[in-house]
C-alpha cells in the first residue's frame, strides 16, 4: 500500500472560529517539524503548492502583487484574481482568495520546527467543513515537508476518505457550529 491509501486524518484538534460583526474567521495551528523557510516555500512556491494545497498559482506568492488562483478538485476550476497584501518571509504572508482573506502566520519553535497559524475568513455555513479541508491539506503538506508526500487531497478524493465526514462532524461540534443539512 501507498502512503496515500494507508492516510487517515486523525482527531480534530488546534481550531478555533473568532467573529467580529457579520465576519467569520476560521483559525486553524499546527505544528510541524520544520524549518520555517521551508514551510514558507511550501505555503509560495507553484510546484508545492500543487501538491498539496487546494488551489495552483500562476507565480509566486512571496511577494505582493496580483497572482490568480486556480481551485482545484472542482467540476469547473475557479480562477480568481488573487491580491497578495502581505509577504514577509518566513513570517506572514496574506492574500484575498475567491473574497475570502487568508493570513499565514509562521512561529519558529524550538527545536527547528514551525508553528503555522492560519486565519481564515469564511462563511459560517461552511467553517466546520473549511477546517476539516484545510486539517488534510496541513497533513499532507507536513507528509510533503517530510520527504513522503502522498499527493494533494482535495474535491471528490478527499470526499471518498472515510475520516473527512468525521473530521468535519468533529470540528463542527468542537466549534458549536451546524454541519450544512443538519445539527451535530
Amino acid at each position: 500500500m501507498t502512503g496515500r491509501e494507508q492516510y487517515a486524518p486523525g482527531p480534530a484538534s488546534g481550531a478555533e472560529v473568532r467573529k467580529e460583526g457579520e465576519r467569520w474567521t476560521l483559525v486553524l495551528v499546527r505544528d510541524l517539524n520544520h524549518p520555517p523557510a521551508r514551510v514558507w516555500k511550501a505555503l509560495t512556491d507553484p510546484e508545492h503548492l500543487r501538491e498539496w494545497a487546494p488551489f495552483d498559482s500562476d507565480r509566486n506568492l512571496g511577494t505582493a502583487g496580483t497572482a490568480k488562483l486556480s481551485t482545484v478538485g472542482t467540476p469547473t476550476p475557479q480562477v480568481s484574481e488573487t491580491q497578495v497584501k502581505r509577504a514577509d518571509a518566513p513570517k506572514v504572508l496574506e492574500f484575498n482568495w475567491g473574497g475570502q482573506d487568508i493570513r499565514w502566520e509562521l512561529e519558529p519553535l524550538g527545536g527547528g520546527g514551525t508553528r503555522l497559524t492560519l486565519w481564515h475568513n469564511i462563511d459560517r455555513r461552511f467553517i466546520s467543513m473549511g477546517a476539516a479541508g484545510w486539517h488534510i491539506c496541513f497533513d499532507v503538506l507536513d507528509r510533503l515537508l517530510g520527504g513522503h508526500p502522498i499527493g494533494r487531497l482535495v474535491g471528490p478524493d478527499v470526499m471518498k476518505l472515510g475520516g473527512w465526514q468525521r473530521l468535519n462532524a468533529e470540528y463542527a461540534k468542537q466549534l458549536g457550529l451546524e454541519t450544512p443539512g443538519g445539527r451535530t
